[in-house]
């Protein structure tokens, strides 16, 4: 507690929220505002809004409320009126919070602000009854030709509110016949029903969805439906089916999900193989985090050096670092430290990956020296290398000030 504090007064926000936090939690509240104070101070917003919801915890509810309360002008921003609305909620004003969030519910980012601050507050149909203009709207917005709907979540929000509300009926049969009749804006639509299906076991209305005209969405959720219910061999003959009809090469990450989890690697890097060229669903580097999973880091590696000049020249950051970082979770330190000499000194995070893995063989003070010396390493890197080899204080004295911070223009 006492070194998050310390880390706190350098400038560390994420130490002074970690600190408050627990600070609270042995009902230390005084001291939990001291910490958040010289951000506050600074006119950090969401220490601002972290002391209002101390005091709030600490049973000052109507000080923290006036310490939160926007005025009038600030009413008019939607951040202000969102983070004023879960401060309402905490102090158990849920209709004051509502009433806050309602002018600006033509913004789909603050409808789905509303049904998240209100879940498990016994107000769906208060929500229900906002949420049923928005989503006539967007339902009727393509037959209009009306493209630029902000809201155009409001279907998938109201299919989600009457789930919890326990009418799971009525939300797969709305949601359904928007989507059979072509009603909606966004692809978004399309998932959150198959999300919908799968969490209520309706696997029939997920068929419908997987293998009809919506399958580039609907597919992965339908045969995953299947193996959930002890039927993978269903599930992997209607991909393999769909990936030999589809172009677009749409349908081969979830096969490849499917054989991971059947420890069935090696064919599904042959499945994900013919798009590792592709500038377009190309599964190359999911196909090398799989194998990274599953320790098998030399067959990432043959992987990696199967690719061309030309693919190196196109993406050489995220190429050299990666190699770097299989060769060191193989063991082969040496072999990467040799290899990152070879490269350009200006290849994006290559000082990160050396040190890492001079880290990794135990040469911790060459890592730090590394890091030191690259003008481009934020500090905070230094800092985490040494604390995570028991150096707390050194780290303490490494981190910039507040004021640093604040001459750096990193406080906005």
């Amino acid at each position: 507690m006492e070194l998050l504090i310390r880390a706190a007064s350098r400038g560390a926000w994420s130490c002074a929220r970690a600190a408050a936090r627990e600070l609270c939690k042995i009902a230390e509240f005084e001291r939990a505002l001291g910490v958040l104070e010289p951000f506050v101070e600074l006119g950090w917003e969401p220490a601002r809004w972290a002391a209002a919801d101390i005091m709030l915890q600490a049973g000052r509810v109507q000080q923290g409320l006036d310490w939160g309360r926007p005025d009038d002008t600030d009413l008019a921003s939607e951040h202000v009126c969102r983070d004023f609305a879960e401060l309402l909620v905490k102090a158990g004003q849920v209709d004051d919070a509502i009433a806050v969030l309602t002018p600006h519910l033509d913004r789909g980012w603050l409808l789905s602000a509303l049904v998240e601050l209100t879940e498990g507050q016994n107000r769906d149909e208060r929500v229900l009854e906002l949420l049923a203009p928005k989503a006539e709207r967007a339902r009727s917005a393509r037959g209009e030709e009306r493209w630029n709907i902000d809201a155009s979540n409001a279907q998938d929000l109201q299919a989600q509110v009457l789930e919890r509300a326990g009418r799971v009926d009525e939300a797969v049969r709305g949601l359904g016949a928007d989507i059979a009749a072509g009603r909606f804006l966004v692809q978004n639509t399309l998932t959150a029903y198959a999300e919908l299906l799968q969490r209520n076991g309706r696997i029939d209305e997920l068929r419908e969805l997987g293998i009809g005209e919506h399958a580039h969405v609907g597919l992965p959720y339908y045969a995953r439906a299947l193996e959930d219910r002890g039927r993978p061999d269903e599930a992997e003959t209607v991909l393999r089916r769909f990936i030999a009809a589809d172009e677009w090469d749409r349908f081969r990450w979830p096969l490849i999900e499917l054989l991971g989890r059947q420890g069935r690697i090696a064919e599904a890097v042959e499945v994900g193989r013919p798009t590792f060229d592709h500038h377009d669903a190309c599964l190359l580097e999911s196909v090398i985090h799989l194998l990274s999973e599953a320790g098998r880091f030399d067959d990432a590696l043959a992987i990696l050096d199967e690719r061309d000049a030309a693919y190196i020249d196109e993406h050489p950051s995220w190429f050299h670092t990666n190699r770097i970082g299989l060769l060191g979770e193989a063991g082969r330190y040496e072999e990467a430290l040799a290899y990152a000499k070879t490269l350009p000194t200006d290849v994006y995070g290559l000082t990160s990956s050396t040190a890492w893995i001079l880290e990794q063989s135990g040469r911790v003070e060459e890592a730090l020296g590394l890091l030191r010396a690259d003008a481009d390493v934020d500090a905070w890197e230094v800092a985490a290398l040494l604390i995570k080899h028991g150096r707390a204080e050194e780290a303490m004295d490494s981190m910039p000030s507040i004021a640093d911070l604040r001459a750096a223009s990193r406080w906005g």
